[in-house]
């Protein structure tokens, strides 16, 4: 029984790892539509994205409705914070500057869930889960300054800008948090784990979606705009998370979101294998710690 726990914990392990590839792909996918607004590709992504996971699990949501009572607070948690999160998250980087927009909104996000878990759920805090979450930051920070300082960034930030970008950053960050988060309750009280991110996914894009009215008018002007919100709806934001949805079956909302710091390590290295960026030595310093934070993770979510 315990040995298939551990394999169970250790395919959850691996889909959020080939999960955190193909969210890291969205960076250099959006460079190929650089007139197109970020906040109109992560509206479209996420929200056609969600769509598409209630439609393939409509069969299952609709066995799960009756109950829907049972668990309706943590799906109006979820569906609002999916619709916060992309527009949140990527206005924050336009604000504060990419490099502090992905540190506040992803370093901070596994800290918020482990925070959410204690309080409401009492689950206490492993210290191999404290030590992967501190080299996973340190790495994603100084992966970050790395690209920074490669990109040669001279553009002043003005003080009051960058910290509205930070405190989105770290809205961001919650409400990537407690999407997660209830999501793992919802699928804990036996929803199945394709009805609670079809659900969560499903009701937030039909908040999200409307926003392309104010944000996507130029969407439709060339045809790589399409190809690119094509590619991100289908294969990050669907596939990814469906791999997301299944590996909370197994894995604590915290071990998969910290797990998700892994993502901006597959950003960078797309970046200059793809787009020719190039990336400083302190850059690739952080990619070793967020390779140390995975090792320790690795060891911190076994079933006892």
């Amino acid at each position: 029984m315990n040995n298939a726990l551990n394999l169970n914990s250790y395919y959850g392990f691996i889909a959020v790892l080939v999960a955190s590839i193909l969210w890291g792909t969205t960076g250099t996918a959006a460079s190929y539509a650089p007139n197109l607004s970020p906040l109109a590709i992560g509206a479209i992504a996420m929200g056609g994205g969600g769509l598409l996971q209630a439609l393939l699990a409509h069969k299952t949501i609709l066995n799960h409705l009756p109950q829907i009572r049972s668990y309706y607070p943590l799906l109006l948690i979820g569906m609002i914070s999916v619709a916060i999160y992309p527009l949140a998250f990527y206005t924050s980087m336009r604000m504060a500057g990419i490099t502090i927009g992905t540190v506040v909104s992803i370093g901070s996000a596994p800290l918020f869930t482990a925070l959410l878990e204690k309080i409401f759920d009492k689950k206490a805090l492993s210290g191999k889960w404290f030590i992967s979450f501190v080299f996973g930051v340190a790495g994603v920070l100084l992966l970050s300054l790395g690209e920074s300082h490669s990109h040669g960034t001279t553009q002043t930030i003005a003080a009051d800008q960058k910290t509205l970008g930070i405190i989105l950053g770290l809205i961001a960050a919650l409400t990537y948090s407690l999407y997660s988060w209830a999501a793992k309750k919802m699928i804990d009280r036996g929803v199945d784990s394709r009805a609670s991110m079809g659900l969560i996914f499903g009701f937030g894009a039909l908040i999200l979606l409307p926003t392309l009215f104010f944000t996507g008018s130029n969407l439709f002007d060339e045809p790589v705009n399409l190809y690119v919100v094509g590619y991100m709806m289908l294969i990050p934001m669907f596939l990814g998370y469906l791999l997301f949805g299944y590996a909370l079956k197994t894995i604590s909302a915290s071990t998969a979101t910290t797990l998700t710091l892994f993502e901006p390590l597959v950003a960078a290295l797309f970046a200059v294998l793809l787009v020719g960026e190039q990336l400083a030595a302190i850059g690739w310093a952080g990619m070793a710690l967020i390779f140390v934070c995975l090792a320790v993770l690795s060891k911190a979510d076994k079933p006892k």
